[in-house]
């Protein structure tokens, strides 16, 4: 309790939440959200139109924040609804995180301290792909992204397409975004760094 106690202040202390976007993930949702839980309840659930038994895994989370879109929009618009309802709320930042089960809650704690650090910095949950295990095609998709971010604005980063960053909500207000789908991780990488905001990789597991 007192570990938890102590987590949960941080957040509280940066002003900041968890946003879980999810589609069809009802197998893995349930066990993302309690490893979260174990740090925060400041965590916002946009089910992107699930047609698996996502609403009723999250009849079990009613103290937690949910948003259910009708229909399935892709995840950069449920990524965008998020980071609308978290400023709302007040927030200052948003760490994103899938519920597929590729990344693991206590990461999040690395992301957090970085802030102290580097406060008003874009955060991205950097993986090593290079390990045994990972499809080829993850890594060539990553390694392709890769590419087009040094085109566009001349950061080599080692992993642009993870899903697992925290996000300085405040200066990302008024930020026209066009893409949707996955491809919105990338175009929000892009426009921040075309902004002046700051990207640096964070380590995590994998």
């Amino acid at each position: 309790m007192a570990d938890h106690d102590t987590n949960d202040s941080l957040f509280r202390q940066l002003q900041c939440c968890v946003i879980v976007p999810t589609y069809n993930n009802s197998g893995t949702l349930g066990q993302i959200l309690d490893g979260l839980m174990k740090f925060t309840r400041q965590i916002v659930v946009v089910n992107d139109g699930s047609t698996d038994d996502t609403r009723m895994v999250l009849t079990r989370y009613a103290d937690l924040t949910i948003i259910s879109c009708s229909r399935n929009r892709g995840k950069g618009y449920a990524l965008r609804t998020g980071f609308e309802i978290a400023l709302r709320m007040g927030y200052d930042y948003a760490i994103t995180i899938d519920s597929d089960g590729q990344h693991h809650p206590e990461d999040m704690m690395a992301l957090l301290e970085k802030v102290n650090t580097d406060p008003g910095a874009l955060l991205i949950g950097s993986r090593n792909l290079d390990q045994d295990g990972i499809p080829k095609g993850t890594t060539f998709g990553n390694r392709f992204s890769n590419f087009w971010m040094w085109v566009e604005t001349g950061l080599r980063l080692p992993d642009t397409q993870s899903g697992f960053r925290l996000y300085p909500l405040r200066k990302l207000e008024g930020m026209r975004f066009f893409t949707r789908r996955f491809e919105f991780e990338i175009e929000v990488l892009v426009r921040a760094a075309w902004r002046g905001i700051r990207i640096i990789p964070v380590p995590v597991k994998v």
